[in-house]
């Protein structure tokens, strides 16, 4: 759905929708009825007069919503939208190849059979792409709770695995492509294990060093 400037339509129906004011009230009772919590840098917004004077403008902007069915139905716009709500939007298995400011990788075709194709792009047109499924600041994947919570998921999906007496998954792509040090090896050519000295040697981790605590500036008030 899109905002769009004054005219609107909605299935057949044309014309102006303001959904602004009934919007804003709702927001409202709902800050009223102590449902909205604000953390971070929105706390200062649990104050009600920094809250209605922060909802003013939007009460004064002329918005109307431009919205029609989408020509394959719900399903094809729930069944895209749900490929990017908790992974990447390409994984490092499908790269094939980077070269001469070009990358190489596969892609499915939706519309053609599910067929799984090639495609070669420019390294900036890849990267702006990619950057479109960055979500904006304030925004978060879909977490899990329960049993699908992270900390915990392997151990109890393998118990639930268990108690239905269900077969163990197979291991997904991105496993079976091994390592990424390795994938950084296939596409490029460079290693990232091998000693850049001796070329012979082998690097190893020998010590994460943490981030040293930041000191607080002197200002010189002279």
């Amino acid at each position: 759905m899109a905002v769009s400037r004054p005219t609107a339509a909605v299935g057949s129906a044309a014309g102006p929708i303001s959904f602004c004011p009934s919007a804003c009230s709702l927001v409202s009772s709902a800050f009223d009825a102590k449902k909205l919590t604000f953390c971070g840098r929105l706390e200062p917004l649990g104050d009600r007069r920094v809250f209605l004077r922060h909802l003013a403008p939007a009460r004064k902007a002329d918005w109307c919503v431009y919205a029609k069915p989408p020509f394959a139905g719900p399903e094809q716009v729930l069944a895209y939208v749900a490929r990017y709500t908790h992974r990447v939007a390409i994984s490092n298995n499908r790269l094939l190849d980077i070269d001469e400011g070009k990358v190489r990788f596969h892609w499915r075709d939706y519309r053609n059979g599910n067929r799984q194709k090639t495609m070669t792009l420019a390294a900036d047109e890849f990267i702006r792409r990619f950057l479109l499924h960055v979500l904006p600041e304030g925004f978060q994947r879909i977490r899990y709770y329960g049993f699908l919570a992270n900390r915990y998921r392997e151990q109890k999906l393998a118990r639930c695995r268990q108690l239905l007496a269900m077969p163990q998954p197979e291991p997904p792509d991105d496993q079976l492509a091994g390592d990424y040090r390795d994938q950084y090896h296939e596409l490029t050519g460079a290693s990232l294990t091998e000693c850049p000295a001796c070329q012979r040697g082998r690097m190893v981790i020998i010590e994460v060093l943490k981030p040293a605590k930041p000191c607080r500036p002197i200002y010189d008030t002279s």
